[in-house]
Formats: C-alpha cells, sequence, structure tokens
C-alpha cells in the first residue's frame, strides 16, 4: 500500500496550530515571571492621583491631619485592621512611609495597594529599602511615581525623598540634598513635612550626608518635622538638638499608627493602637 507524503511544512503547520491552542486553552494557569513590571492603567500614577484628590477635598482651611504608618512589607493581616481602624480616623490622607514591599515584587505592591484602596481617604507611598529589590524600583516608578516629589496642602509642603543611601552603595547623590534645599527654598509654602524611610542617623543612610541632611532642615527654619519609618519602632525627639523634630512610625506589626494635626506653625500627634 502507498502511503501519502506529508511534507515537513505541512508537520510544522500542524504542530505550531496545536501549540496555540495548547497555549490559549491553558493561559489562566500561567503566572507571570516574578520580576514582571507591567501594570494595569488603574494601578499607575497613584501618587499624583491622590494628591489631586487631597488637594480638591480637604475640608478645613487651618488644620490638616494625616495618618503616617511604615513598613507594611507582609503584614496584610495587620494591615487590614488598620484600614478599619484608620477609616474611623477624621483625616485627609494617609502615608505609607516605605517598604510596602518586601522582595520588590510586583505581586506584594499589588496586594498591599488593594487592601489600601479599602481606605475612605487617599494614601501617598514613599519608596522603602525593600521596595528597591530587583525590580522594585521601576515597578515603584510606574505605580506610585517618582522617587523625589513633592507637593502642597494647606500651605504645608510635603516633600519625598529617597534616603535609601544602601541600596545605592552610598552614592553621594541619595538622598538628593540639592533637590531637597531646592524645594525648601520655594515661597509657596509656610511650613514643610520631610518625608522618607530611612531616618538620617540609620547605618542604611549615607553617614557622610548625615550632617548635610539635618543642617539643610534646621538651617531653612520652615521645616516641621522630618517623618520616617524603617526602624519597625517608634522614636520621637530632637537627635541633633537644632530645633527639628524627628518623628519615626512603626512597622504595621507593631499594631500603632500616628495621627498627625497640622496647623499654622504647630502640630500634635496621637498614638492610636488596633
Amino acid at each position: 500500500m502507498n502511503c501519502p507524503k506529508i511534507s515537513g511544512r505541512y508537520i510544522f503547520r500542524k504542530v505550531y496550530r496545536l501549540c496555540i491552542l495548547m497555549i490559549a486553552g491553558a493561559c489562566s494557569v500561567f503566572e507571570y515571571h516574578p520580576y514582571e513590571t507591567m501594570l494595569d492603567d488603574s494601578e499607575k500614577n497613584l501618587n499624583s492621583r491622590a494628591i489631586k484628590t487631597i488637594q480638591e477635598n480637604v475640608s478645613d482651611p487651618d488644620t490638616l491631619t494625616i495618618i503616617a504608618i511604615g513598613d507594611s512589607q507582609r503584614f496584610y493581616d495587620e494591615l487590614k485592621d488598620f484600614v478599619k481602624s484608620a477609616n474611623q480616623q477624621k483625616a485627609d490622607f494617609v502615608i505609607l512611609n516605605g517598604d510596602i514591599s518586601d522582595f520588590g515584587l510586583k505581586d506584594e505592591y499589588q496586594w498591599v495597594d488593594e487592601i489600601m484602596q479599602t481606605l475612605n481617604k487617599p494614601y501617598i507611598g514613599v519608596i522603602g529599602n525593600h521596595d528597591l529589590s530587583g525590580n522594585g524600583e521601576k515597578i515603584y516608578t510606574k505605580m506610585y511615581g517618582p522617587l523625589n516629589t513633592s507637593f502642597i496642602v494647606n500651605g504645608f509642603k510635603f516633600i519625598l525623598l529617597n534616603t535609601n543611601s544602601r541600596e545605592y552603595a552610598f552614592s553621594s547623590s541619595v538622598p538628593d540634598l540639592n533637590w531637597l534645599n531646592a524645594e525648601l527654598n520655594t515661597h509657596d509654602f509656610h511650613r514643610a513635612i520631610v518625608v522618607s524611610h530611612v531616618p538620617p542617623y540609620d547605618s542604611d543612610f549615607n553617614p557622610d550626608l548625615e550632617v548635610s541632611y539635618a543642617n539643610t532642615l534646621s538651617q531653612s527654619g520652615r521645616v516641621a518635622m522630618s517623618l520616617h519609618a524603617h526602624r519597625h519602632t517608634f522614636e520621637y525627639g530632637q537627635p541633633y538638638q537644632d530645633g527639628t523634630d524627628y518623628l519615626v512610625a512603626t512597622s504595621m506589626n507593631e499594631r500603632m499608627y500616628l495621627v498627625i494635626r497640622l496647623y499654622g506653625h504647630q502640630y500634635t500627634f496621637t498614638k492610636i493602637f488596633y
């Protein structure tokens, strides 16, 4: 019996089509590479969108109330409980001051944002040292925006600064003190809150820039406080005895957050346990 000849091209086409059908039918079981950085449009530029909402909805022209937390990392249950508690507070917005993720993975960023989106008030994300792992910086930039940025609400200027020096081999450009100094010398605000993850007296901050950082804040004469996280414990004081207050929020597993009220040239804060 003579068998029909089958060309190699025919076999290739059949195999190709079979592969396409298998991929299409099984696409739901595939996961992205752990260092994937693609985001939906709804997940991008969260800080700029939050800032717009904050500036459009501040109700009290004399007092601004913020909630400060840090280091959500893998503390997802604690973060959910925080949201339940924070939703009972009257505040204009929340600052999540770095270490949003633990390993800089997209899934981690998304899991935290999914929880934070259940807040009844906007939130701002700040870059932390853990957020810079892997492709974390790319994800942060897409999701939240620039590592260094600022915005003004009710005459208060919030300056978000990357102080994660160790992740940049203690480069002289992290933190960017020239940028910080320029931000503190504009004439469109009366008091500044400098917000960053690593405080200047921590070993992960460039020691060559510590004194310069402190001097930049104190010499401006316009800084209400330097607000941080990273150390997983509450701290408050004037470590440089120069008139500038340093306030450090705890990590989420400590089940405590700060409610900070800013008014005129003064502020108060309350520790809330949940």
